[in-house]
């Protein structure tokens, strides 16, 4: 490329595109070489998920795992503030109109993708417990995922995420019950005592795990979730959230679910529950 009258970035760019080509491997330097990388990578995963050439068991004659374990890598470790789903559409711009046909085709190509990526963080040394609280939620911002893995690991240590652990997976649980749409709460539809303490902490905190959250203070934020513990534990106690009234359950599940939002804003902490 030097020879032919190349500029030096775009030469160094031909020579890294192919990294990182092993385990272990340098990745590419530079947003030049990056995004030939990405390019490249996610050309070839698009084209051949688009086909049904999806790799089966050891079966991987066009290294598609290692195509996607470098576009995870370069993500995260240069690290690059891409959404992943973006990415891949714009790989599926590059062919003619219907590559990937369906939702389903995208669906699979990002499981695939976040399955290499929980064996390279398992092989890293992070819990299997914190690896799935965080991927549970399918992360497309690649890049923020070490961040948010260090804060559930922090979270552990506390007092309390064992009892919001258990409590976020029976709300869960819940809410996977629930019939029909589940609306805002409402305060005027609060009865018990209990409800109404649980209520107004949701309230306090929702302001401060989002500003949290966009800050990517994730542990920050976890943090503050932590202190919902004794409201949490009180409207169990003392509520019932399935009674026959329809307007104090939908407002039950309401608040259940407003709290459920706030549990999950950094990763699916029921996934840490003993």
């Amino acid at each position: 490329a030097l020879h032919d009258g190349e500029d030096k970035a775009v030469a160094d760019a031909v020579q890294a595109h192919y990294q990182p080509r092993f385990a272990g491997d340098a990745l590419p330097a530079g947003n030049i070489a990056c995004a030939a990388a990405l390019a490249d990578k996610l050309d070839a995963l698009v084209g051949f998920f688009g086909i049904g050439q999806v790799p089966t068991g050891d079966k991987d004659p066009f290294g598609l795992r290692r195509a996607a374990l470098g576009v995870l890598r370069i993500l995260m470790e240069s690290p690059l503030p891409l959404d992943l789903g973006e990415l891949i559409g714009a790989a599926e711009n590059g062919f003619v109109p219907g590559v990937l046909t369906s939702a389903e085709a995208a669906t699979q190509l990002h499981d695939f993708m976040l399955d290499r990526l929980r064996g390279y963080l398992r092989d890293a040394g992070h819990g299997q417990d914190v690896i799935e609280a965080v991927l549970a939620q399918r992360p497309t911002r690649i890049d923020l995922v070490p961040a948010k893995l260090d804060a559930v690991q922090k979270f552990l240590a506390h007092d309390a995420a064992q009892a919001l652990a258990a409590a976020n997976k029976r709300i869960g649980n819940i809410l996977k019950k629930a019939e029909g749409a589940i609306p805002e709460p409402d305060v005027a539809l609060l009865q018990e005592a209990a409800e109404k303490a649980l209520f107004e902490r949701v309230v306090q905190l929702s302001p401060l795990v989002k500003s949290h959250v966009a800050n990517g203070d994730y542990a920050d934020a976890l943090l503050a979730l932590s202190g919902v513990r004794a409201e949490v534990d009180r409207f169990f106690d003392e509520v019932m959230v399935n009674v026959d009234e329809p307007l104090t359950r939908a407002n039950r599940l309401g608040l259940l679910k407003s709290l459920y939002e706030q549990l999950n804003a950094v990763a699916d902490i029921s996934r840490l529950a003993v």
